[in-house]
C-alpha cells in the first residue's frame, strides 16, 4: 500500500514538473503564432548586421532617431553653458588648436585633464582607461575637480599641478593671478605664471562656473563611442570638435617626438594585444629604434579609430551632427581667419580683430617647429604640412599611406604620386 502511494506521487510531481517545463513553450508559440498574423509571413533573417547597422543601434538605445527626438537635442545655445570637447590624437595640432580656445576671454579652458589618469594607472592599457576617463570628463564638465584627487596621490590639489597651469589664462588671470590680464590677446609668460600664489581647487571650481563656454582638450579618448553617454547627456551639452590631420605628417611628427610618446604608444598597442591583426604591431622590427617602433606601430590604431568615428558620426541622428565640427589641420594653419570664425560660431563664441591677428602670427612664423616639441610657437604653416615630404623615406610613406588609404581617401588626402628614388 504504501508503496503504491509512493508511485502515484512520484507520478503526480512528474506530471507537474513536465507542465512547468511545457507553459514557456506554448506561450512562446502562441505569441510568435498572434506576430506571424500581424505581419504576415516572416522575412529572411540577416545572417549578420553590418558595421553601419551596429553603430546606427548605439545611437538608437534609448534614443529613438525621429523627429521629435532630435527636436529635444537641439542645443538651445543662447540660454544653455556649452561644453566643448576637442577630440584629437597626439601631433595632430591639437595644441595650437586649443590655444584659440585659450585665448578667447569667454572661455574656461582645460588642457589634457585625462593625463592623469594615464600617469596614474600606467601601465594600463588604453581601452581599459576609457570608462575613467569618461568619468572625469563628466565632473569636469560640471565645474567639479575633486575628481582629480584619485589620480594625483594628493587630496591636496592646487592650481599650480593641473591643466597645463603655467599656460592657463584662466588661472595666470585675475582674480587668481595678476601674471596676465584676461581680456589681453597673447601667449602667456611661462616664467611670470610660475611666480603665481597656488590657489586652492575649489577656487578654480569658482572660476570655472562663471564662463559660458567650458573646452577641455584631450589626446586620450580612443573613440567618440566612449563619449555617446555624455553627448546624449543634455544636461552636459557637449560638443565634439574633432581635428584630423594628413597621416604621414602625423607619423612624421611622432617619429620626431617619439621618445615623449613612448608609454602611451605603448598603452595604446596594449589595448589591441588580443586581436590577431595586431598581434604583429606589439613586435617592433629588429632593424629600428625600439621606441620607433612602438611609436610607428600606433599609427595604424589611430587611422582604424579616426574610421570608426566617422562611421560613428555618419550613422547619427540629426542633433548629433549638429553638435559635431570635423576639422583639418591643414585648412586651420592655410585659411587661420576663415576656420577660426566656423569654430568659433559652432561654440556660441564672438570673434575678434585682436583674435584672427592672433590666429594669423601662429601659422606664419619661422621653420616647421622648436626643439621642444609640445611647445605652443609660432610656425610656417607650409613648413609644418609638408614637411613629411622631406623627412619620411619612400617605403615608409608607402606603409602608412596602405594602411590608412580609406581615412586619406574620406579626408580628401591623395597618395603620394613622386618617389624620392628617382
Amino acid at each position: 500500500m504504501k508503496r503504491r502511494l509512493n508511485k502515484k506521487y512520484l507520478i503526480l510531481i512528474l506530471a507537474y514538473s513536465g507542465l512547468l517545463l511545457l507553459i514557456p513553450y506554448v506561450l512562446d508559440y502562441r505569441d510568435k503564432s498572434a506576430q506571424h498574423t500581424r505581419r504576415g509571413p516572416p522575412q529572411q533573417q540577416l545572417r549578420c548586421p553590418d558595421l553601419e547597422n551596429t553603430v546606427a543601434q548605439m545611437w538608437g538605445n534609448g534614443y529613438g532617431l525621429n523627429a521629435s527626438d532630435a527636436t529635444e537635442h537641439t542645443v538651445n545655445r543662447s540660454q544653455t553653458r556649452i561644453h566643448v570637447y576637442l577630440h584629437a590624437t597626439w601631433r595632430t595640432g591639437s595644441s595650437f588648436l586649443g590655444e584659440l580656445f585659450n585665448q578667447h576671454p569667454d572661455v574656461f579652458y582645460l588642457y589634457e585633464p585625462m593625463w592623469h589618469i594615464w600617469q596614474a594607472l600606467y601601465p594600463g592599457d588604453a581601452a581599459s582607461l576609457q570608462g575613467a576617463v569618461r568619468d572625469m570628463m563628466n565632473a569636469l564638465y560640471r565645474c567639479d575637480f575633486s575628481v582629480l584627487k584619485l589620480y594625483a596621490g594628493s587630496q591636496n590639489i592646487t592650481t599650480s599641478f593641473i591643466f597645463g597651469w603655467k599656460l592657463n589664462k584662466v588661472i595666470c588671470s585675475q582674480p587668481l593671478c595678476d601674471a596676465h590680464k584676461r581680456h589681453e590677446i597673447g601667449l602667456v609668460k611661462e616664467d611670470q605664471c610660475a611666480k603665481c600664489k597656488k590657489r586652492d581647487i575649489r577656487e578654480l571650481e569658482k572660476e570655472c562656473k562663471k564662463y559660458p563656454v567650458m573646452v577641455i582638450k584631450g589626446v586620450r579618448v580612443l573613440d567618440l563611442s566612449t563619449l555617446v553617454p555624455l553627448m546624449k547627456d543634455p544636461t552636459i551639452n557637449l560638443q565634439i570638435v574633432q581635428l584630423f590631420r594628413d597621416p604621414r605628417a602625423v607619423h612624421n611628427s611622432r617619429l620626431k617626438s617619439k621618445q615623449a610618446l613612448v608609454k602611451e604608444s605603448i598603452q595604446v598597442l596594449r589595448s589591441k594585444k588580443q586581436t590577431d591583426k595586431y598581434k604583429r604591431l606589439l613586435m617592433p622590427n629588429a632593424k629600428v629604434n625600439r621606441a620607433e617602433g612602438y611609436v610607428s606601430t600606433a599609427m595604424e590604431l589611430i587611422c582604424d579609430n579616426w574610421l570608426s568615428d566617422m562611421m560613428l558620426v555618419t550613422n547619427a541622428p540629426p542633433w548629433v551632427r549638429r553638435n559635431y565640427f570635423r576639422i583639418r589641420y591643414e585648412d586651420l594653419v592655410l585659411r587661420p581667419m576663415e576656420e577660426l570664425q566656423r569654430l568659433y560660431r559652432f561654440s556660441n563664441l564672438s570673434t575678434s580683430p585682436a583674435l584672427e591677428k592672433f590666429a594669423l602670427n601662429m601659422t606664419h612664423g619661422q621653420g616647421y617647429s622648436s626643439d621642444r616639441p609640445f611647445l605652443i610657437s609660432s610656425r610656417d604653416a607650409k613648413e609644418a604640412i609638408y614637411a613629411w615630404r622631406e623627412r619620411l623615406n619612400v617605403e615608409q610613406i608607402k606603409q602608412v599611406e596602405a594602411y590608412c588609404s580609406e581615412v586619406m581617401r574620406q579626408l580628401g588626402y591623395p597618395k603620394n604620386s613622386l618617389d624620392k628614388s628617382t
